[in-house]
């Protein structure tokens, strides 16, 4: 005992417009590090939280890098408590999927101090219960990118998310204004029933994202990367959304809509045209009355990663 891990986990993309709950792309430069420390008793006890942290909860259970890390205990009946340490470095209510980060960093680093690690994609049950703690909802959007890294689509019929390739020259350009929506309330307003008009629409435009993805399409891409299920829904809730996503698509944009649940607005774009996107997208949350702060990044980066790890030293005791 006594062993510490250290695991940071990037922020991320949720939904990508066109996959709602489906679809998500880690950010690079921005996210949650998460130090465990194994202990002599059997609790798993948050000590300390800095960072952009506001109204995070300190007792385990209800908070998501504890509740992963407790989800991942009971199911292997560890006899062993754990010590986290967390530094947020995703706001929370910013659309970034910042209980997933944390989550996922935790988990993973609580697991990189096992004997026997678990692989990691095996850890997205895990990391899900602790993302549910915060959402009411477990959507694996944040989650699974977050985890494994790359362009993540959830399937149902898959034990893991499918890999989507990335189309070349493309970025994803992420704008964060000064504000703040909680993903559970959010989520809560969103419409109970939908036409199937609608739905039936929004399926041919995954479907053709998908195709995009795989054919290395941009024009086609550019035609399906767009939500007509979700956005509707959300887009009053983001002060200035329609100027900040018209002045991206006027500035060759491929697409715009909203980051999870918001407020933080992203496109995608050719990476030669990443700046003036950027620059184009943050000047219309200032005519908004807004602050903002802009991240321009892969889409198809990594996940999660192990920063610092003592030996290894825990074993994987049943009781």
């Amino acid at each position: 005992t006594g062993r510490t891990a250290t695991a940071y986990a990037p922020a991320a993309v949720g939904n990508v417009a066109v996959g709602f709950d489906l679809l998500g792309h880690p950010i690079e430069n921005l996210g949650d590090e998460i130090t465990v420390t194994a202990t002599n008793g059997t609790d798993v006890v948050i000590e300390h939280i800095e960072g952009v942290a506001d109204h995070i909860p300190m007792a385990a259970a209800k908070n998501t890098a504890g509740a992963a890390v407790m989800a991942l205990q009971e199911h292997l009946k560890l006899r062993t408590g754990f010590l986290l340490n967390i530094r947020k470095g995703i706001p929370a209510g910013s659309g970034m999927g910042g209980s997933g980060a944390s989550a996922v960093a935790a988990v993973f680093a609580a697991n990189a101090l096992l004997v026997e690690p678990l692989e990691t994609k095996t850890l997205l049950p895990f990391a899900l219960a602790g993302e549910a703690v915060t959402t009411g909802k477990a959507p694996i959007d944040n989650v699974a990118p977050q985890l494994l890294g790359g362009l993540c689509l959830a399937h149902p019929a898959a034990k893991t998310p499918i890999m989507l390739p990335v189309p070349d020259d493309v970025c994803c350009v992420l704008i964060h204004p000064a504000y703040r929506i909680e993903t559970r309330q959010s989520r809560s307003s969103l419409e109970k029933t939908i036409a199937m008009e609608r739905v039936t629409a929004q399926s041919g435009l995954l479907a053709a994202f998908v195709s995009a993805c795989y054919r290395n399409d941009l024009d086609l891409l550019a035609e399906s990367l767009r939500d007509i299920l979700v956005e509707p829904q959300r887009s009053s809730q983001i002060p200035g959304f329609d100027l900040v996503q018209n002045a991206a698509m006027k500035n060759t944009a491929l697409g715009c809509s909203i980051s999870g649940s918001g407020p933080s607005v992203f496109a995608w774009c050719r990476q030669a045209d990443s700046g003036k996107v950027a620059d184009a997208m943050q000047a219309a949350f200032r005519q908004a009355g807004l602050a903002s702060t802009a991240y321009i990044s892969s889409i198809g980066g990594p996940g999660v990663r192990l920063l610092k790890h003592s030996k290894k030293i825990l074993k994987n005791n049943k009781v």
